[in-house]
């Protein structure tokens, strides 16, 4: 504990960037997005199967171009790389604020998705990642807690900000934040660890707690081209794409659920909090396992608890199985941020960590724009909640078992 306080005490000001980066991606988040939808389609006049094609189309647009813009912050200042993602963020949250048809719609929800849910975790994720070593499993913990923590605090606000001042002057308001807030505290924060010696740019030398791909030395970078030709990622792949895959096939679907549980509206609400509680513990409490063990050892286990999580949906009755169900799913999708993050860093080095990052996230935010529309086929084809849910868990308890074969496998 005495190491972890010194530790709090010499990094503090990256680690502040990095949980203000996570938190402020989450307006780009569905959880926090989702909260508009009714509000939207009244007012914009629009179908559920409509308002769903332009949230997908704007998500998959924006998961493209997050692997291309991505890797800039291999080449930028960690300054100039989150001063333009917090003005992309500002854009993106001032034009749904003046959003009148969907044609500003999509532009809203693929400004919000590309800078919020992409590029703002990216930028902290890949800071906590880069500059701290030895102790990078509790840097990226502590960034993570920016999701829970937002999971608990914005969906209140969004309520609020909209019963007060209408869905578009919320997105005002949220946008003011930026210039406010986040580019202030970012820039003194930047400064300060400067001052302090703090490696906060990207020159820094590729380290590898393994060999890399082809077994260079680990001073040699490491991009995208040898990544993609390393069997070992095509083996890690699907398990670190079914936490993001799960869960919003499952929120998005969870009228669905609720029906075929018989659970009310209020009653998942209640759980959910509980599910952004465990989600902090789980990203806090994995960082000191990723910095004993490290994230390759743990890589096979960060599905496990959706395996188990799905199985109670599929098989279990009683308004336990949210609370169970929820809980299950907060410890892989805690656990499963810092674990990914570390595994790239310790695998491929840390000199275009950004351009691999960008890459794996756009991976990412693809399965979370696929599952709903799978799901919604599959539900609208007569498929049972057992059926889908065990269906479901087949395919992570495959991608766990690929996993565990990944890294340990030596080349």
């Amino acid at each position: 504990m005495r190491n972890y306080w010194q530790f709090l005490q010499q990094g503090w000001p990256l680690l502040v960037f990095g949980f203000l980066a996570v938190f402020f991606g989450n307006f780009g988040q569905s959880f926090f997005i989702s909260w508009y939808g009714a509000a939207i389609q009244a007012d914009l006049n629009l179908s559920a199967s409509t308002y769903g094609a332009a949230y997908s189309f704007a998500t998959l647009v924006s998961g493209s171009a997050l692997m291309f813009v991505g890797g800039w912050i291999d080449k930028w200042s960690l300054r100039r790389f989150a001063s333009t993602v917090a003005l992309g963020l500002f854009v993106g949250c001032l034009t749904l604020a003046f959003t009148h048809n969907i044609v500003l719609l999509v532009i809203g929800f693929f400004l919000v998705r590309l800078f919020g849910q992409g590029l703002f975790p990216h930028t902290g994720i890949t800071t906590m990642a880069r500059s701290f070593d030895k102790n990078r499993g509790k840097a990226l913990s502590i960034a993570t807690m920016g999701v829970p923590v937002g999971e608990v605090i914005l969906p209140i606000l969004a309520v609020l900000f909209i019963a007060k001042f209408g869905w578009q002057m919320s997105w005002a308001a949220f946008a003011l934040l930026i210039p406010v807030v986040f580019i202030p505290c970012m820039l003194f924060v930047v400064r300060r660890a400067h001052q302090l010696g703090l490696q906060v740019d990207s020159e820094i030398k590729a380290q590898s707690l393994e060999a890399s791909v082809k077994d260079q030395p680990a001073t040699q970078a490491v991009g995208r081209k040898q990544v993609l030709r390393d069997y070992r990622f095509w083996l890690a792949l699907p398990v670190m794409l079914s936490g993001p895959f799960v869960v919003t096939g499952v929120f998005i679907h969870q009228g669905f659920i609720l029906a075929q549980k018989q659970w009310s509206p209020e009653w998942f609400a209640a759980c959910f909090i509980f599910y952004g509680v465990v989600h902090g513990l789980g990203s806090m409490g994995v960082g000191f396992l990723i910095d004993r063990f490290s994230a390759t050892r743990l890589l096979p286990f960060k599905a496990l608890p959706i395996v188990f999580a799905l199985l109670l949906l599929a098989f279990a009755n009683g308004p336990w199985v949210a609370w169970a169900m929820l809980g299950l799913l907060g410890v892989s999708i805690g656990c499963g941020g810092p674990i990914g993050a570390a595994l790239w860093a310790e695998v491929y080095g840390t000199e275009k960590l950004g351009a691999i990052r960008s890459m794996t996230s756009s991976f990412a935010v693809w399965s979370t724009a696929v599952s709903p529309i799978l799901f919604g086929v599959l539900i609208d084809n007569g498929m049972s909640i057992q059926a889908l849910m065990s269906g479901v868990a087949v395919y992570v308890s495959a991608a766990t078992l690929m996993g565990y074969m990944a890294y340990r496998v030596k080349k």
